[in-house]
């Protein structure tokens, strides 16, 4: 059942690594008319193909093209098909927000830009329960999450908390998010 129509935007979905970005973007598309779900990580995989390789990085969001090329594969599939973009990408650099949501606003492209949040115990508790063996790349980014949020993201975006939600509340509380 389709909630809202948020018309021709982006719903960015931020927040750490395993946080539950990619399964409440799949909900939220469901939920919002006319939108598809876009992960900006698909570019850096692009990225990372290139052969010989790009100087050695830990991140691809390192790499100066990323921020641009997510712009601009965001701006021609939006020209291409209208509706709504729902992008589950973690953004913890904030001069790398500010980079990608300038682009945006460059192209008059509206931004509802929402953290998937939960308390350090909790996510800790999701990524250990992913696998056998937690992944140290996610663990690895538990505290730069809260120092962003602690810093910047968190007054940037609306926080939507789900320490005590289901991936389906979650969703439904973005979709339902005042003023769209």
């Amino acid at each position: 059942m389709a909630l809202l129509a948020f018309g021709a935007m982006i719903v960015w979905l931020n927040g750490t690594h395993g946080a539950g970005k990619t399964t409440t973007s799949a909900i939220v598309q469901q939920l919002i008319p006319d939108s598809r779900v876009f992960d900006a990580e698909k570019v850096g995989e692009t990225l990372m193909d290139i052969s010989p390789g790009l100087p050695a990085t830990d991140n691809f969001q390192h790499w100066p093209p990323w921020r641009p090329l997510v712009v601009e594969t965001a701006k021609r599939v939006l020209d291409y098909t209208g509706g709504t973009l729902v992008m589950p990408m973690t953004v913890l650099v904030e001069e790398y927000w500010r980079e990608i949501s300038d682009g945006l606003a460059q192209h008059a492209i509206p931004v509802r830009h929402f953290v998937i949040h939960a308390d350090q115990d909790t996510l800790y508790a999701r990524i250990a329960g992913d696998h056998d063996t937690p992944s140290p790349f996610r663990l690895n980014y538990l505290e730069p999450y809260a120092q962003a949020a602690r810093t910047w993201l968190h007054a940037e975006a609306e926080v939507i908390d789900t320490t005590h939600l289901t991936p389906y509340q979650s969703a439904r509380e973005i979709a339902e998010a005042p003023g769209n």
